[in-house]
């Protein structure tokens, strides 16, 4: 591509790029695709984008374009790569001048230069930082800002290589320019001080942008720049000297005014010293010990004293509050139980750690936490008036949460309570007893005291489990609190149900737990909304709890029921709604079948809440979660929900429907329960099942929940299943076996051997293409034993089930190995018995037991040659099966059923489904239970004897180990 010429036409074309429409845009794409392997074309975009007097639309997307280019043809390995020699005068081209006047161009240039780095520097590219340090100390303004920016930049992307040579190379770099980048720093941010009460707003916020970039540089050296950086003076100096100056950016706080972009910046700046801390402290940890005492002094001062009154902000505390936290818990500072076996490191670390934390020290911090931090502020308590919902998606977790002080305060209080435990306890405990009785109604700043203490002695549940009679606790002074109706009392009784529900799993006696409930029921009941949220969550709390007892629970069912369907009526936040219906479901999921009086409500308004949530995927995953639940506990009565139901599953499986990829995994584990719990088979249950062949072409981790459904079908209702579908699923099952794992090959056959038993005479016919993929896997003497097991067992059932079938089969096999019938009869009868020990469930080995002997009476000369075999597996399978009865001293059949018997069902047990109903009707048809092995031994012994005589038979039996022929005559005794 000839630069002159082509600069002319790739202009026109990029202005082309940058227009609104399509019809323009289109064809522009495509040509500039055309053009990125051209050689000599990131040159013209090099040129465009490097020209101040052209369209800043146009320069912007020829930066991007060069951008994408180096991910993309850099490489010597790439796929059209750009030669050596373009890429050398790139290079060039890239720090000629550090003059772009466009911010937003001037970070895209500083970001390519610094992808390009990644790949060439220093090796291609050693003039890259000498170039750079040098435009860094240029007096001009703009050179000197862009060519710190792209320093920062290349800094950043070198520091993130994890190759041990790209290390090497960058404690090299860090080594060399360390002292360097210290002075830039210290000189920007001098400059910075001098220049912050002149009042020259636009010279400081230069100095100020000069100084976070320098700092931002300092960051990456020191933290990812040496491997033992204690021994290095300068960093060691530079990371001590951070106190000092953070205390001078605090104070400038004052200076700065109103001016919002500069104080924005001067926070950031503040910040980025606390993240080089952060960093250090975790790449770093036994670095970072002479420096632990510095930085605990200076967090706890401007935390939890006054020296931090009126110049510190939110996210400051929140970064000292991570520190000292990460003091407290880091791994490295903790001694073994044997102090012998620390390092001395370790010891050192923790020796200054706890002369820090004083009992003084401790405690201050924990009064201050308490009383100061915990209260809830004007601002939440306005949010709380104007937006309850969203009060309490903040409270629990928001998009925000994790960011803002209250979880960090919160975090730190556990931690450094689990850490100082027997210091803090009678500090915390002394707070409560100053609380006993009721609060004045009057005194809000009372009142937010002792939820601040209540939420300190919820957090620490654990801590005091020895400390706190909490069943006292609960009836004397809790209970009622919660009876304090009026509306200023309202952040207690939330608080108060929110402490209960921290306790609830810690120590709460079982038998106070209907007086929780009847206060639950009457707390959902409470004006206030956020009370009413809480207590929900409580009792969720409470039925997920170990010792949750139904019988208990089911007096307040009702009620509960109700008030909470009324309250996901009154809720109108996506997440609010979530969070009732996932309560809702937790309910019915502990208490099963006892719901059904009770869901009329909620099956009518799922249906409304599908279709209001349409564009809520989230809301939908947590409506498919309650409706699995709902089915289980309506179990054959879910069959009314059918005409909503269905069309749910529908969707939620469908792939070519954009929702399925939140809905998908809760869609298939709904139309699994809904097969389980359905009395029968309807059309519309049958249609949905078009969805199945899609999932299995996918192989996804959903597999083996579609290969439960597709069972369900088999269980449910085989000959219309098959018939219907059994064509299309053979040829996505084949498909499968090429490229499945052994757990997937296994999980296919089973379904088809579970075909076989519920349908002898059609499951063949519909798996035939199958059948033969097994037969080969057993001539073969398939390895794995697990497959092995399942081969034989659908071999079984085929030879065992329909003798017919198997006949023409082996005739199949016969013609596919070139060999005799009988040939391939007696492979096949030989690996069986080699491999019986595969077989580890007992009904599979008396399925092959009676399988073996169903050949028998035969005058076949190969059969007879295996008659030994035979006996041996017969042998075996009366091992496994026949149980002594102790009053006759004669053998039974132990997996013999007479009738179908209904299990009785303790209050843990979940009652049987209808498919385990239909499970057990299969298996009073089913010949491994209705059979008796040794009858059946005895008659085929017998036929086999009036087939071939008393002379030819005896031979034969003398073919049979001596010792397996006395066992078989103990277990046929009295036939």
């Amino acid at each position: 591509m000839d630069l002159n010429s082509a600069s002319t036409v790739v202009l026109q074309v990029l202005t082309q790029a940058t227009s609104q429409d399509t019809a323009v845009l289109k064809p522009a794409e495509e040509q500039l695709k055309q053009w990125e392997t051209q050689p000599g074309f990131y040159s013209v975009l090099l040129n465009i984008f490097t020209n101040h007097t052209l369209d800043i639309n146009v320069r912007w997307l020829a930066v991007l374009y060069f951008k994408n280019g180096i991910d993309r043809y850099w490489r010597r390995v790439a796929p059209h790569a750009l030669s050596e020699e373009e890429k050398s005068t790139l290079r060039a081209g890239l720090i000629t001048n550090f003059n772009e006047p466009i911010n937003q161009i001037a970070t895209q240039i500083a970001v390519l230069i610094a992808k390009v780095a990644r790949l060439d520097c220093p090796r291609q590219w050693p003039e890259l930082i000498p170039t750079l340090i040098e435009s860094v100390k240029v007096q001009d303004d703009l050179r000197q800002h862009r060519a710190l920016l792209t320093f920062y930049h290349v800094t950043k992307t070198l520091a993130s290589k994890r190759l041990a040579a790209d290390r090497k190379l960058f404690y090299d770099l860090a080594s060399g320019i360390y002292n360097f980048a210290c002075s830039l720093w210290n000189h920007h941010t001098d400059t910075f001080l001098q220049q912050v009460s002149s009042g020259n707003e636009a010279a400081v916020l230069s100095s100020l942008e000069r100084t976070l970039l320098s700092l931002k540089v300092l960051r990456k050296l020191t933290v990812n720049g040496f491997v033992e950086p204690h021994k290095n003076m300068e960093v060691m100096g530079f990371l001590h000297g951070i106190f000092d100056r953070l205390k001078q950016f605090l104070e400038c706080s004052r200076s700065v005014g109103t001016n919002n972009v500069c104080r924005d910046r001067l926070e950031k700046t503040i910040i980025l010293f606390t993240k080089v801390l952060l960093d250090f402290l975790d790449q770093h940890p036994f670095s970072f010990t002479p420096l632990i005492q510095r930085s605990l002094e200076f967090s706890v001062s401007y935390v939890f004293t006054e020296v931090g009154e009126g110049i510190t902000f939110e996210r400051f505390i929140v970064q000292c509050m991570n520190l000292i936290k990460m003091i407290v818990k880091n791994y490295a500072y903790k001694p073994s139980k044997n102090f012998e076996d620390s390092s001395p490191e370790t010891l050192e670390a923790h020796k200054i750690k706890m002369a820090f934390f004083t009992y003084p020290t401790l405690t201050e911090i924990c009064r201050r936490l308490v009383s100061h931090y915990f209260l809830l502020t004007e601002e939440e308590l306005t949010m709380w008036e104007e937006d309850p919902e969203g009060f309490t998606v903040e409270e629990t977790g928001g998009d925000s949460w994790k960011y803002s002080l209250r979880p960090c305060t919160e975090v730190l209080f556990i931690d450094i309570f689990h850490e100082y435990n027997q210091t803090l306890t009678p500090v915390l405990l002394e707070m409560m007893q100053t609380l006993q009785g009721p609060t004045n109604v009057e005194d809000m700043n009372a009142l937010l005291i002792k939820d601040a203490v209540y939420n300190a002695v919820g957090l620490a549940a654990y801590e005091l489990f020895d400390s706190v009679d909490f069943d006292q606790w609960f009836k004397n002074q809790l209970l009622p609190e919660l009876q304090v109706i009026h509306n200023r009392y309202k952040p207690l009784r939330r608080r108060v149900i929110w402490l209960i529900g921290q306790w609830i799993s810690v120590k709460f006696k079982s038998d106070l737990r209907p007086m929780l409930y009847e206060a639950i029921c009457n707390l959902l009941q409470d004006q206030d909304l956020v009370v009413r949220i809480e207590t929900a969550t409580t009792l969720k709390l409470t039925v997920d709890d170990f010792e949750f007892r139904t019988d208990q629970f089911l007096p307040y069912l009702e009620t509960m029921f109700t008030l909470l369907f009324q309250l996901l009526q009154q809720v109108t936040e996506c997440d609010t709604k979530m969070h009732v219906l996932h309560v809702l479901s937790c309910v019915i999921e502990r208490v099963n079948m006892q719901i059904r009086p009770y869901v009329g409500c909620l099956v009518q308004y799922l249906p409304l809440l599908w279709k209001q949530s349409e564009e809520h995927n989230m809301l939908r995953c947590a409506i498919l979660t309650t409706l699995i639940h709902l089915v289980q506990g309506l179990g054959a009565d879910s069959k009314n929900l059918y005409p909503f139901l269905l069309p749910v599953i529908q969707l939620s499986t469908d792939v070519s429907q954009p929702p399925h990829v939140y809905l998908l995994e809760d869609g298939l584990e709904l139309w699994l329960v809904t097969l389980e719990n359905s009395p029968c088979i309807t059309p519309e249950l049958l249609r949905i099942f078009q969805n199945m062949s899609p999932l299995l072409e996918r192989s996804s981790e959903n597999l083996r929940t579609c290969f439960k459904i597709i069972n369900g079908y088999i269980f449910l209702s085989s000959t219309e299943f098959l018939q219907t579908y059994a064509v299309g699923l053979c040829q996505s099952f084949c498909e499968l076996l090429k490229e499945i794992t052994t757990e997937g090959q296994v999980q296919v056959l089973k379904v088809v051997e579970n075909a076989l038993k519920v349908n002898p005479v059609l499951g063949p016919q519909m798996f035939q293409p199958i059948l033969p993929y097994v037969f080969r896997g057993i001539i073969e003497g398939e390895r794995y034993p697990v497959v092995m097991s399942t081969y034989l067992g659908v071999m079984g059932r085929v030879l065992l089930q329909n003798a017919s079938f198997f006949s023409s089969l082996l005739n199949e096999m016969a013609h596919k190995f070139n060999q005799e019938m009988d040939q391939l009869l007696g492979n096949m009868i030989e690996m069986w018995v080699d491999r019986m020990d595969n077989i580890t469930q007992p009904e599979r080995r008396k399925l092959s037991a009676l399988a073996l002997l169903s050949l028998l009476p035969s005058d076949n000369s190969v059969i007879q040659d295996k008659f030994c075999g035979i006996i041996n597996i017969s042998v075996e399978g009366l091992h496994d099966v026949m149980t002594e009865d102790p009053e006759t001293g004669t053998y039974k059949d132990c997996m013999l059923m007479s009738h179908l018997e209904e299990p009785k069902v303790t209050e843990d047990e979940e009652p049987p489904t209808e498919q385990d109903k239909r499970k057990k009707i299969l298996a009073l048809k089913d010949p491994v239970h209705t059979v008796s092995l040794q009858q059946f031994t005895y008659e085929k012994l017998k036929a086999q004897q009036e087939l071939l005589g008393e002379q030819a038979f005896q031979p034969l039996m003398e073919t049979v180990d001596t010792e397996i022929v006395t066992q078989l005559q103990e277990f046929l005794q009295g036939f």
